[in-house]
């Protein structure tokens, strides 16, 4: 089996992680859950972390087949259209985007031409689609409970599982957005561990617990199925249905949540401008 190189990219701001999977001998390549930085105080944006990678790859000499999101981020803004004007490469989702989008296009009273079939990405990754970059096989497996859509990416012996699990430290993804479920992330969960203990686990978010000093994002499925605390071997299903839907109601709404959803259900677009030429985000008012 061919082994991807991973350069992954942190941001301080959000603690969100970008990762670049490359074929070392063809130099294609895959950019995963990239970032567009936001100042939501300001409402500027600014493509520092993207620029950051478009340097890598420019200076390692790769080609991008594919930018991925793992799924409709609630925490960070997509760089997934900036990325694909400067670079290339097709734009990929899960195929259950459409589900995140007649939630949110909804709540955000979307422009009338707004698709809710998941057009605005190249192509929609179903369970189990096989697909190459280079000449290392990659596959897309439906992860959901997160999101309905969210997706893992297993691409040669690396596995991009997005938000579904977190450094063993700190668990695992909430399930209170909607179409978010506990029981169904666990299932989802125990799809991963069925990959070899070998197989190296990318992670798109580290916060950082007290007892660790420094910012993590990769482990391996035997590490989480050993000692991951909220869901290693040995905890029950029930038990963990209860654990994250209690430890739900204590969590906040994410930061960039309202102005990160309107953005990424467009695939990195922001909304179309108004009359007047500027583009605008919504703060939908007593209703999240």
């Amino acid at each position: 089996m061919i082994r991807p190189i991973v350069t992954s990219f942190f941001d301080d701001a959000t603690n969100n992680v970008s990762h670049v999977a490359a074929d070392p001998e063809t130099g294609q390549c895959a950019i995963i859950d990239p970032l567009l930085n936001y100042d939501h105080v300001s409402g500027r944006t600014s493509t520092k972390s993207a620029d950051m990678v478009i340097d890598h790859i420019e200076k390692a000499g790769l080609s991008v087949a594919w930018i991925i999101d793992t799924h409709i981020h609630a925490d960070h803004l997509s760089a997934a259209q900036y990325l694909k004007a400067k670079l290339g490469g097709k734009l990929g989702i899960g195929e259950r985007i459409s589900e995140v989008q007649a939630v949110f296009g909804k709540l955000f009273n979307a422009e009338a031409d707004f698709r809710f079939d998941g057009g605005q990405f190249d192509h929609l990754f179903c369970d189990g689609e096989k697909y190459q970059i280079g000449n290392i096989e990659a596959r897309a497996i439906h992860t959901p409970g997160h999101t309905p859509a969210c997706m893992t990416h297993l691409i040669g012996d690396a596995a991009f599982v997005g938000d579904t699990l977190f450094m063993p430290d700190y668990g695992t993804a909430r399930c209170d957005f909607p179409g978010g479920n506990a029981r169904t992330l666990y299932h989802s969960i125990k799809r991963v561990f069925e990959l070899p203990d070998e197989t190296r686990v990318f992670l798109n978010h580290d916060y950082l617990p007290p007892e660790r000093s420094e910012y993590c994002w990769q482990s391996s499925v035997g590490e989480q199925r050993k000692s991951n605390i909220h869901v290693r071997d040995g905890m029950g299903e029930e038990a963990f249905v209860t654990m994250r839907n209690q430890r739900d109601t204590l969590l906040s709404a994410p930061r960039l949540m309202i102005p990160a959803v309107q953005v990424n259900m467009r695939a990195g677009e922001f909304p179309p401008p108004e009359s007047n030429g500027i583009r605008y985000l919504k703060i939908p008012l007593d209703t999240l």
